[in-house]
Protein backbone atom coordinates (compact mmCIF):
# COMPACT_ATOMS: atom_id res chain seq x y z
CA UNK A 1 0.00 0.00 0.00
CA UNK A 2 2.98 2.47 0.95
CA UNK A 3 4.25 1.47 -2.18
CA UNK A 4 1.41 2.16 -4.72
CA UNK A 5 0.89 5.52 -2.62
CA UNK A 6 4.75 6.59 -3.54
CA UNK A 7 4.39 5.44 -7.10
CA UNK A 8 1.13 7.88 -7.03
CA UNK A 9 3.34 10.56 -6.21
CA UNK A 10 6.09 10.08 -8.20
CA UNK A 11 3.87 9.57 -11.18
CA UNK A 12 1.79 13.11 -10.10
CA UNK A 13 5.46 15.04 -9.94
CA UNK A 14 7.16 13.55 -13.05
CA UNK A 15 3.75 14.25 -14.97
CA UNK A 16 3.24 17.84 -13.34
CA UNK A 17 7.16 18.56 -14.56
CA UNK A 18 6.04 17.55 -18.51
CA UNK A 19 3.76 20.32 -18.51
CA UNK A 20 5.87 23.22 -19.20
CA UNK A 21 3.80 26.62 -18.97
CA UNK A 22 3.73 28.84 -22.18
CA UNK A 23 4.79 32.01 -21.33
CA UNK A 24 5.36 34.99 -23.86
CA UNK A 25 5.96 38.52 -23.79
CA UNK A 26 4.42 41.96 -25.03
CA UNK A 27 6.28 45.02 -25.60
CA UNK A 28 3.18 47.18 -24.67
CA UNK A 29 4.17 50.36 -25.61
CA UNK A 30 4.95 49.23 -29.10
CA UNK A 31 1.69 47.12 -29.42
CA UNK A 32 -0.21 50.43 -28.50
CA UNK A 33 1.70 52.75 -30.45
CA UNK A 34 2.02 50.74 -33.44
CA UNK A 35 -1.34 49.21 -33.90
CA UNK A 36 -3.66 51.17 -36.27
CA UNK A 37 -7.06 51.72 -34.58
CA UNK A 38 -4.36 54.35 -31.93
CA UNK A 39 -2.63 55.55 -35.34
CA UNK A 40 -5.91 56.50 -36.85
CA UNK A 41 -7.87 57.92 -33.85
CA UNK A 42 -4.56 60.25 -32.90
CA UNK A 43 -4.99 61.80 -36.75
CA UNK A 44 -8.52 62.37 -36.31
CA UNK A 45 -7.77 63.97 -32.46
CA UNK A 46 -5.17 66.33 -34.70
CA UNK A 47 -7.37 67.75 -37.40
CA UNK A 48 -10.15 68.50 -34.38
CA UNK A 49 -7.19 69.60 -32.20
CA UNK A 50 -6.02 71.73 -35.28
CA UNK A 51 -9.76 73.34 -35.61
CA UNK A 52 -9.69 74.07 -32.07
CA UNK A 53 -6.72 76.44 -32.29
CA UNK A 54 -7.85 77.56 -35.30
CA UNK A 55 -10.87 79.20 -33.94
CA UNK A 56 -9.73 80.28 -30.92
CA UNK A 57 -6.53 82.11 -32.44
CA UNK A 58 -9.95 83.54 -34.79
CA UNK A 59 -10.86 84.65 -31.68
CA UNK A 60 -7.68 85.58 -30.06
CA UNK A 61 -7.22 87.94 -33.22
CA UNK A 62 -10.18 89.42 -33.36
CA UNK A 63 -10.29 90.28 -29.37
CA UNK A 64 -6.53 91.62 -30.10
CA UNK A 65 -8.26 94.02 -33.16
CA UNK A 66 -10.99 95.29 -30.77
CA UNK A 67 -7.82 96.16 -27.74
CA UNK A 68 -5.78 97.19 -30.32
CA UNK A 69 -8.57 99.71 -31.65
CA UNK A 70 -9.88 101.13 -27.87
CA UNK A 71 -5.40 101.56 -27.13
CA UNK A 72 -5.84 104.12 -29.88
CA UNK A 73 -8.88 105.32 -28.67
CA UNK A 74 -8.24 105.28 -24.89
CA UNK A 75 -6.44 108.51 -24.58
CA UNK A 76 -9.44 110.33 -26.46
CA UNK A 77 -12.19 109.27 -24.26
CA UNK A 78 -13.43 110.41 -21.22
CA UNK A 79 -11.85 108.65 -18.39
CA UNK A 80 -15.56 107.49 -17.04
CA UNK A 81 -16.05 105.69 -20.46
CA UNK A 82 -12.29 104.63 -21.17
CA UNK A 83 -12.52 102.73 -17.09
CA UNK A 84 -15.70 100.86 -18.46
CA UNK A 85 -14.69 99.92 -22.09
CA UNK A 86 -11.31 98.72 -20.21
CA UNK A 87 -13.32 96.47 -17.73
CA UNK A 88 -15.93 94.84 -20.42
CA UNK A 89 -12.33 94.01 -22.37
CA UNK A 90 -11.07 92.74 -19.34
CA UNK A 91 -14.30 90.60 -18.78
CA UNK A 92 -14.33 89.64 -22.16
CA UNK A 93 -10.53 88.23 -22.17
CA UNK A 94 -11.55 86.43 -19.14
CA UNK A 95 -14.57 85.01 -20.88
CA UNK A 96 -12.52 83.63 -24.13
CA UNK A 97 -10.13 81.98 -21.85
CA UNK A 98 -12.68 80.64 -19.74
CA UNK A 99 -14.31 78.91 -23.21
CA UNK A 100 -10.92 77.85 -24.24
CA UNK A 101 -10.03 76.03 -20.91
CA UNK A 102 -13.67 74.66 -20.92
CA UNK A 103 -13.20 73.24 -24.56
CA UNK A 104 -9.53 72.20 -24.17
CA UNK A 105 -10.60 70.13 -20.84
CA UNK A 106 -13.84 68.66 -22.97
CA UNK A 107 -11.19 67.65 -25.84
CA UNK A 108 -8.77 65.98 -23.67
CA UNK A 109 -11.64 64.24 -21.71
CA UNK A 110 -13.03 62.65 -24.97
CA UNK A 111 -9.25 61.65 -25.96
CA UNK A 112 -8.20 60.01 -23.25
CA UNK A 113 -11.30 58.66 -22.92
CA UNK A 114 -11.12 56.66 -26.12
CA UNK A 115 -7.52 55.72 -25.64
CA UNK A 116 -8.82 54.02 -22.98
CA UNK A 117 -11.25 52.09 -24.50
CA UNK A 118 -8.75 50.90 -27.18
CA UNK A 119 -6.05 49.88 -24.27
CA UNK A 120 -9.20 47.94 -22.61
CA UNK A 121 -9.77 46.50 -26.20
CA UNK A 122 -6.15 45.52 -26.69
CA UNK A 123 -6.10 44.04 -23.18
CA UNK A 124 -9.02 41.69 -24.01
CA UNK A 125 -7.48 41.02 -27.56
CA UNK A 126 -4.00 39.90 -26.03
CA UNK A 127 -6.55 37.74 -23.16
CA UNK A 128 -8.18 36.12 -26.10
CA UNK A 129 -4.93 35.44 -28.40
CA UNK A 130 -3.12 33.60 -25.66
CA UNK A 131 -6.30 31.46 -24.76
CA UNK A 132 -6.31 30.33 -28.42
CA UNK A 133 -2.58 29.96 -28.61
CA UNK A 134 -1.98 27.97 -25.39
CA UNK A 135 -0.48 30.44 -23.44
CA UNK A 136 -0.40 30.14 -19.62
CA UNK A 137 1.09 33.40 -19.26
CA UNK A 138 1.32 36.71 -21.61
CA UNK A 139 3.33 38.89 -19.51
CA UNK A 140 3.95 42.75 -20.74
CA UNK A 141 6.60 45.02 -20.46
CA UNK A 142 7.05 48.78 -21.82
CA UNK A 143 10.46 51.73 -21.14
CA UNK A 144 7.75 53.06 -18.29
CA UNK A 145 7.54 49.51 -16.67
CA UNK A 146 10.28 47.24 -17.86
CA UNK A 147 8.45 44.31 -15.83
CA UNK A 148 9.89 41.45 -18.04
CA UNK A 149 14.13 42.55 -17.85
CA UNK A 150 15.03 39.42 -20.13
CA UNK A 151 13.28 37.17 -23.05
CA UNK A 152 14.26 35.93 -25.92
CA UNK A 153 12.98 36.36 -29.51
CA UNK A 154 10.92 33.34 -29.89
CA UNK A 155 8.89 34.31 -26.28
CA UNK A 156 8.35 37.86 -27.94
CA UNK A 157 4.52 37.89 -29.02
CA UNK A 158 4.54 41.49 -29.87
CA UNK A 159 5.04 41.66 -33.52
CA UNK A 160 2.81 38.57 -34.54
CA UNK A 161 0.07 40.21 -32.14
CA UNK A 162 0.11 43.47 -33.42
CA UNK A 163 -0.46 41.74 -36.67
CA UNK A 164 -3.19 40.35 -35.75
CA UNK A 165 -5.04 42.97 -33.93
CA UNK A 166 -4.46 44.93 -37.04
CA UNK A 167 -5.96 42.40 -39.04
CA UNK A 168 -8.60 41.02 -37.20
CA UNK A 169 -10.06 45.19 -35.78
CA UNK A 170 -9.97 47.45 -38.92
Amino acid sequence: MKNIFYIAVLLLAFTSCQKQAKIGFVDSGTLINDYQKKKDLEARFQVKEQAFRKKFDSVENAFQVEAQKFQAEANRMAPASAQQKYQELSQQRQVIDQQKQVEAQQFQQEFQTEIDTLIVAVKKFVNDYGKKNGYTYILGTSDAAATVLYGTKENDLTKPILDALNECCR
